[in-house]
């Protein structure tokens, strides 16, 4: 697999709605998740899942779309745009896949100020609910 083969692999899985069987299917078990809120990077597939599964509710909205995507090697930046309750989100995703083409490292990037705001408070939000079940 390739970096192609994981980023067709991503793209098919947040089209599905993030599920989080099929992302963990797609995330090496010791892979890094960076929030563009939370300092620590998070380490670990389950906790990759949780973030990735939380922002598919959050931001995976009718207005969520990709606009540029780039590749290099093993990395891949992916450029978004979407809409939380009237603000307009600009943000990246920078993803490093493994040899197989497994997520290894995921990084998001979120701006402006406003939407970072919005965007925590939704993520807190929906992380919490989803550890309530």
């Amino acid at each position: 697999m390739s970096t192609s083969q994981g980023l067709a692999n991503w793209h098919r899985v947040i089209e599905g709605g993030n599920n989080p069987v099929e992302l963990a299917a797609i995330i090496r078990e010791d892979a890094v998740f960076h929030s563009p809120v939370v300092h620590t990077p998070q380490h670990g597939r389950d906790i990759v899942v949780a973030y990735l599964a939380a922002a598919g509710v959050v931001l995976n909205t009718d207005k969520f779309r990709y606009v540029r995507e780039f590749a290099d090697g093993h990395d891949a930046l992916l450029e978004f745009v979407t809409e939380l309750d009237g603000i307009h989100i600009n943000g990246v995703d920078i993803i490093t896949f493994d040899d197989d083409g497994f997520i290894q490292d995921f990084k998001v990037m979120v701006r402006p100020l406003k939407a970072i705001n919005k965007v925590w408070e939704m993520m807190g939000a929906q992380l919490a609910e989803a550890g309530k079940r």
